[in-house]
């Protein structure tokens, strides 16, 4: 069952909006931006992180500085759809730090991965002795991210 959308008047939007676009913004921050009081400000974070509209706060961190030259996006068709198939895939995605993100699809792949790694080498390695390597995995397609004309963007709160 999904859980009913959260009640959100029109300062509870810019107050999202400005701290999706910086996590860091203080109460004072917030208050000159929304023309509230510092601490009404804060008490409106405070409620819509309460509500788990806000799940937490994270820094943004450069991938080619950490060395990270290679994005791909990797589509994963399973062999067999069973519950036990399901979690040990799920086991995998989760203790491998290279795939950041995954998903479950309709169409043809079952699952879509977003993958970091160092070079061509280690996402070559990746996909030939993890993912193909593992008893449930039928096949993989990968695409490698030549260039990312939109950043990862704010979510459309309004």
């Amino acid at each position: 069952m999904q859980e009913k959308r959260a009640d959100l008047d029109t300062i509870d939007i810019a107050l999202l909006d400005a701290v999706q676009r910086d996590g860091q913004a203080t109460a004072q921050d917030l208050s000159a931006a929304l023309n509230l009081s510092a601490s009404q400000a804060g008490r409106r974070r405070q409620r819509l992180e309460e509500a788990g509209v806000i799940r937490g706060y994270r820094a943004r961190l450069d991938p080619e500085k950490l060395g990270l030259d290679v994005q791909a996006f990797v589509q994963v068709q399973l062999a067999r759809h069973g519950a036990k198939e399901g979690t040990d895939f799920a086991r995998l995605l989760r203790v491998r730090p290279e795939i950041i993100s995954a998903w479950t699809m309709t169409g043809e792949a079952d699952y879509l991965l977003r993958i970091y790694c160092p070079d061509l080498s280690a996402l070559n390695m990746l996909i030939h002795d993890v993912l193909l390597a593992h008893p449930v995995v039928a096949r993989v397609h990968s695409q490698i991210v030549m260039d990312q004309p939109k950043a990862d963007a704010p979510l459309p709160v309004g």
